[in-house]
């Protein structure tokens, strides 16, 4: 049962749209992830994700809206939904989704994590 620095995690993570596990409990993994720039569409058919926004701010882009995010705030994405996350400038998020979740969802792209690293 050790505390979790956010602010040094974050340090040690240096590039973007690669969520690192930094705890977990009862099948969700909590993760730390700097993004900047636009993210594939994608859904998750059997996972809710929650997106923190810890520093920075980015919108959470749907079919039919936006959802502007900045620190402080944070959004659940249901399972199903199709997503992309945007961020015009670096932002540092807070992810907190079941164990099984692949950051691209139903998509393959140069961006999938299939085993994110523990810090």
């Amino acid at each position: 049962m050790d505390k979790v620095n956010l602010e040094d995690k974050l340090s040690r993570i240096h590039e973007h749209w690669s969520p690192k596990i930094v705890g977990e409990l009862n099948g969700q993994h909590v993760k730390l992830a700097k993004i900047e720039g636009t993210f594939d569409w994608h859904h998750h058919a059997e996972e809710d994700e929650l997106f923190l926004v810890i520093d920075g701010e980015f919108r959470m882009e749907f079919r039919d809206r936006s959802v502007q995010l900045a620190v402080g705030e944070f959004l659940i994405v249901p399972r199903g939904v199709e997503h992309r996350p945007v961020a015009e400038r670096e932002a540092s998020i807070l992810l907190f989704e079941p164990i099984t979740t692949r950051n691209t969802g139903n998509v393959v792209t140069d961006r999938t994590v299939e085993h994110p690293e523990r810090l």
